[in-house]
């Protein structure tokens, strides 16, 4: 009698940081890994590919880092902006990790760089990827082609078996793929259209804010395995299907694809004002790597999803410039007329700020103050009048990066059904990340979430599958020795 042959001992979904850490993981575990990526080869490694760094704690400086981040004030950067929605155990498990990882990166190839001028605010907190995160990702499929993970592209997963909890197989166009383990790490939802108009449903105002999304990243995040997960097996499930890391954009963006070139980061050294050209949020509420994640949603609860930053020449020369230039105008009934804004409310929404300005010691690099008094909204830092020629407007729209719907997850990365960890289907990367991230964002926890909890599931399915193994010989060798006696 003969074991059943498996295609793999471990089985990985996804293509990106999540799911490359958890092939290399258990791959240097001595496990037989093979990884499907939905996406073709030149488009591989999903949002991963998008990405320029990884929020670390660090206790003292470290090569590429300043200074220190300590686990205290990380972990109360990510409960602000989350408002406490997250799961503290499992959000200091990331923390910690953040400040090991870096060493093993390295040995996969990955290689750091200082920060450059325009992303200074996160010189201490941040390191950077030196070519960013296509790099990165590069560097992993190389060191996985290297130690022997077998990696096939155009390979969709369109739905698993599972029996009581525990994988089985997984379906590829028909073809069904087994495996003693497996890990999720196929992305989140936000390519999918249909599914972010459930969520987010139509306004009082008649509209469909989904309809005027944009996709900072993969077309290949459809969130099929997720949907089947949780309707069709009744995963535990974790957060809001409406919280994402959601940016306000420039409104030219591509559909798909656009990344972090798309970003606008001059929002905290001016206004943003809706398309009835009123000020809505305080722009200067604190820093912008703490706070740019924010404005996706705040644009998208606003008519037409649709918003405006405006900015003088004073601010020029003091965020990142974007790949396209903005409306350019002498005056600011000019630029009004160029956004296509109401002059007079427009005029009126910039006199009282200009008013309400206390200008004191601007500085951008520290929470200074300049502010605005006596306005609601308030701008609670960096205000100062808008009033030096030439005048600039960027008109911005709501992209998603991911989507914070996922499946529910311990320490041990394994999947829940019905508050019972599965003992060989893991799950890490952007499926689980809402464990941690109920809501809000800050520049880099993305793939801190992604690479700390891709590791733990590489490694706890590399376990899992050698356990499995070892069951299913003493069970053979029970069997055969059973099988002799009674033939004796």
């Amino acid at each position: 009698m003969q074991s059943p042959t498996m295609d793999a001992d471990v089985l990985v979904i996804g293509g990106g940081n999540a799911a490359l850490c958890a092939a290399l993981m258990a791959r240097e575990a001595g496990a037989r890994v093979l990884l499907l990526e939905s996406a073709p080869r030149d488009w591989r490694g999903g949002n991963s590919a998008h990405t320029r760094n990884l929020r670390c704690m660090h206790d003292a400086p470290q090569d590429v880092l300043v200074d220190a981040y300590p686990e205290e004030e990380y972990w109360q950067d990510l409960l602000k902006v989350t408002g406490g929605i997250t799961d503290e155990h499992l959000a200091r498990l990331v923390i910690r990790h953040s400040s090991a990882c870096r060493p093993w990166m390295r040995r996969h190839g990955v290689r750091f760089q200082p920060a450059l001028a325009g992303t200074l605010h996160v010189a201490r907190t941040n390191a950077f990827f030196m070519g960013g995160g296509k790099a990165l990702v590069n560097a992993y499929y190389r060191s996985a082609q290297a130690l022997g993970v077998q990696v096939r592209y155009d390979s969709p997963v369109d739905r698993l078996d599972i029996e009581d909890g525990q994988f089985q197989a997984a379906w590829v166009q028909g073809q069904r793929i087994t495996a003693k383990t497996c890990v999720l790490a196929a992305g989140g939802f936000e390519s999918n259209r249909e599914w972010l108009r459930e969520a987010w449903g139509q306004n009082a105002r008649g509209e469909w804010p989904a309809d005027n999304f944009l996709i900072r990243g993969t077309a290949f995040n459809r969130g099929v395995l997720l949907k089947h997960l949780l309707d069709d097996h009744g995963a535990d499930r974790i957060g809001d299907p409406t919280q994402a890391h959601m940016v306000a954009i420039d409104a030219r963006a591509p559909l798909y694809d656009g990344g972090i070139c798309t970003r606008i980061d001059c929002v905290s050294l001016g206004v943003v004002v809706n398309r009835e050209a009123r000020r809505f949020y305080d722009e200067g509420e604190d820093f912008w790597p703490k706070r740019y994640a924010v404005w996706g949603r705040l644009v998208a609860q606003q008519p037409g999803q649709i918003g405006y930053s405006i900015i003088d020449s004073k601010a020029i020369g003091r965020f990142m410039p974007p790949v396209f230039p903005g409306v350019r105008a002498d005056s600011l009934p000019e630029l009004a007329q160029k956004l296509g804004l109401d002059e007079t409310t427009f005029m009126q929404t910039l006199t009282d700020y200009n008013r309400a300005c206390r200008v004191g010691r601007f500085d951008h690099t520290v929470l200074d103050d300049c502010h605005t008094e006596n306005l609601a909204p308030p701008k609670t830092h960096w205000a100062r009048p808008i009033d030096t020629a030439p005048f600039y407007g960027y008109a911005l729209k709501p992209g998603v990066t991911f989507t914070y719907l996922g499946l529910q997850t311990d320490d041990t990365a394994a999947v829940r059904f019905a508050g019972r960890p599965s003992r060989n289907l893991f799950v890490a990367g952007e499926m689980m990340a809402g464990n941690v991230l109920g809501k809000g964002y800050t520049a880099g926890v993305g793939m801190s979430i992604g690479t700390a909890f891709g590791r733990i599931a590489g490694a706890n399915a590399a376990l899992a599958a050698k356990q499995q193994k070892a069951q299913s010989l003493q069970a053979l060798t029970a069997t055969e020795m059973k099988a002799n006696h009674v033939i004796a």
